[in-house]
């Protein structure tokens, strides 16, 4: 049997002998109430409203209010009135990838938007919003990863299976850091969802940023600012479905999401028309639940799989690390990479606070002699950065403390190893013997 075939059965085995259909009663914003049918609808199922010019509008239930369900779009809803047709949609979210889809730009319902012709399909459905593996089925991270980046690869090491947050706010360069790992990374595939990106910068982060040889090992799920709160948030799901299929294959899979925030900016949209309350900065519960399902999904698969090394970006409003999308990212993945404005503006790019980033799979999966390096450098940071203000305006005086006098002389070449251009790739051992020919102690 071949594989469109096979498809095809799963589908029309799951269609019902018969229609159910309900009426729109009220259109409210981005919101419509349908009735007649809400007794066969329950949370997540789809439902498609006929418009009066006969276009279909895909719609998933969000609530229920008044014996009425609630329903959201998928895509815009011009010609949606009262009294237009809701029929049940019986067939379950899902999509069908496969190895085809590398070197492909999906949208979030898996079809493909970068006019190479159709995609082909897998012989087996995933599940767009499918729970992480059971925790004690679960493999351990594994050895490290190279990022390509000498001060990710360095000082906050990444494994394969790890999750990290990359925090900064806007135009401080986590696009680029994050396109320079997908171009770079020794991972077999990337998966880069781009959820509520400018749709301007779509084209140019896959020409400029990732280019061809980039692009032919990854899959791209994009949804612009201007697509609808659903389609955004089934973006960031179709991205984690997509590196599951591929951690499934036994490969080991580099996931980046840029950003996590405006995946939880689409639940609350969402959220707040259903009637939830708002809470903190005007987010509803849901968002809070809703991160942990999504972020818990990258990591080791089941023991003697794949893994899915996750990058998941997060921008700060106004620059502050404790707001609250951030504060609960942060307690759910391994480890944290801070990009700081004043380090870009001194024009040090990659803009990392090496100090204030933090990579859980350390000290363990160095060498004491790697950890040794490692720490004598942050701790010579860490002088300089104590006593930085005073140097700048000439108020410390030399030979006033010898450990001040040491962190003075390493400075600059501390900060010229932190620096990368972004056509720059670094390997892990390059790193360590760079950063161990600056203090003088050489790593084997």
């Amino acid at each position: 049997m071949t594989a469109l075939a096979s498809i095809l059965l799963d589908q029309v085995s799951g269609l019902s002998a018969y229609r159910r259909y309900g009426r729109v009663t009220s259109v409210l914003g981005m919101l419509v109430e349908v009735g007649g049918i809400e007794r066969h609808l329950s949370l997540g199922g789809r439902c498609l409203i006929v418009a009066r010019e006969g276009r279909g509008v895909p719609c998933e239930v969000i609530g229920f209010r008044n014996d009425r369900a609630l329903l959201m779009p998928l895509s815009n809803l011009d010609g949606v009135g009262l009294g237009c047709d809701a029929e049940i949609s019986e067939a379950q979210p899902a999509v069908y990838p496969s190895e085809s889809w590398l070197g492909r730009v999906v949208n979030a319902l898996g079809e493909p938007v970068d006019g190479k012709g159709p995609l082909p399909l897998g012989t087996h459905p995933v599940r767009i919003r499918a729970a992480p593996p059971p925790a004690h089925t679960r493999g351990r991270v594994g050895d490290k990863i190279d990022l390509g980046i000498r001060a990710l690869n360095t000082f906050l090491t990444c494994c394969r299976g790890q999750r990290m947050g990359i925090f900064a706010g806007s135009g401080v360069g986590k696009s680029v850091l994050m396109s320079m790992m997908a171009r770079y990374t020794e991972a077999a595939v990337t998966v880069v969802g781009l959820i509520g990106e400018r749709g301007r910068e779509v084209q140019e982060f896959i020409a400029d940023e990732l280019g061809e040889e980039g692009l032919a090992r990854s899959v791209m799920v994009v949804a612009t600012s201007d697509e609808p709160p659903l389609m955004r948030r089934q973006a960031a799901y179709l991205t984690l479905a997509v590196a599951e299929y591929f951690r499934n294959q036994g490969l080991d899979v580099l996931c980046l999401m840029d950003s996590v925030t405006r995946f939880a900016m689409a639940q609350r949209e969402i959220g707040l028309s259903a009637g939830e309350p708002p809470t903190t900065k005007g987010y509803p519960p849901t968002v809070f639940a809703e991160l942990p399902r999504l972020l818990e999904r990258a990591g080791p698969g089941e023991t003697g799989k794949g893994t899915i090394t996750g990058l998941f970006t997060v921008l700060v409003e106004g620059d502050d690390h404790n707001e609250p999308i951030a504060d609960a990212v942060r307690g759910i993945l391994d480890g944290h990479i801070v990009l700081e404005r004043r380090i870009g503006e001194r024009g040090r790019f990659p803009a990392i606070n090496i100090l204030r980033s933090v990579s859980r799979t350390l000290p363990g999966c160095n060498s004491e002699a790697e950890n040794a390096l490692v720490n004598r450098a942050k701790h010579l940071m860490s002088i300089y950065e104590d006593m930085a203000e005073m140097i700048r305006l000439g108020a410390y005086r030399q030979g006033s403390d010898p450990s001040v006098d040491e962190a003075i002389k390493y400075h600059e070449a501390l900060e010229q190893f932190l620096r990368q251009s972004k056509r720059d790739h670094a390997t892990l051992a390059e790193g360590y013997q760079a950063l161990g020919t600056i203090l003088g102690m050489p790593v084997q």
